[in-house]
């Protein structure tokens, strides 16, 4: 059984920009502090919400993103399935505007990440886990050379902890190249109090939400 309670916290640990937003408003949940029971409900509370729900929030995420982007380029933009926050459009608002965008590939064996620029995402199809890629388009990018890097999140707290899909290809990715700003974006219901974290864990610095951003101190 899951209780939903009030937000708490220490001010001390982060802060917020969450414009026409009340933090009062915003969702907390208490849990027990096991990682796999914590994404199955964050997975049950990502699927009540509707296809038109995800596409109105995925919208106002991508506003929020562009505000904190700065013009950093090369972007590393992961490439959304559903019921992910939708990321297409703003890939395709990303290229459009000049910006040099690179996605990951997935390499199941070793499970780590490569990476390609993307010029066209109309080369993007159906691969690894039912994540689109540019299968046959590939263009190899260091990652080295990119700014910032835009990653998924199952749950997420203010101070920056983040659940992923539990395989660990982003805390392995951004271990290795810990140059790159890491900004999670996520719907707001998918906040959780606090999220348990490992020492592999790579904890974000920003994560961007439908209802604003959260500046995170959590490396």
């Amino acid at each position: 059984m899951y209780l939903i309670v009030p937000k708490r916290g220490n001010d001390q640990d982060y802060w917020i920009d969450t414009p026409n937003v009340s933090i009062d408003t915003m969702p907390d949940i208490s849990y027990p502090m096991d990682k796999k029971i914590l994404r199955d409900h964050a997975r049950a509370i990502r699927a009540s919400l509707s296809p038109a729900e995800i596409l109105e929030k995925s919208g106002r995420i991508c506003r929020n993103l562009l505000d904190v982007l700065d013009g950093a380029t090369p972007l590393m933009v992961y490439v959304s399935k559903p019921p992910e926050v939708h990321t297409h459009d703003l890939i395709g608002l990303l290229i459009a505007t000049g910006k040099t965008v690179v996605v990951p590939i997935i390499e199941k064996d070793t499970k780590t990440l490569r990476l390609s620029y993307l010029d066209d995402p109309a080369v993007l199809r159906q691969s690894t886990f039912n994540v689109p890629e540019p299968v046959g388009h590939e263009l190899p990018a260091r990652a080295s050379d990119v700014k910032a890097v835009i990653i998924p999140i199952l749950a997420f707290d203010k101070r920056g902890n983040r659940l992923g899909y539990g395989a660990g290809y982003y805390d392995r990715f951004l271990t290795t190249y810990p140059h790159l700003t890491r900004i999670g974006i996520a719907f707001a219901c998918q906040e959780f109090h606090e999220i348990p974290a490992d020492p592999t864990d790579a904890g974000m610095d920003m994560i961007v939400t439908d209802t604003g951003t959260i500046h995170c101190r959590c490396r």
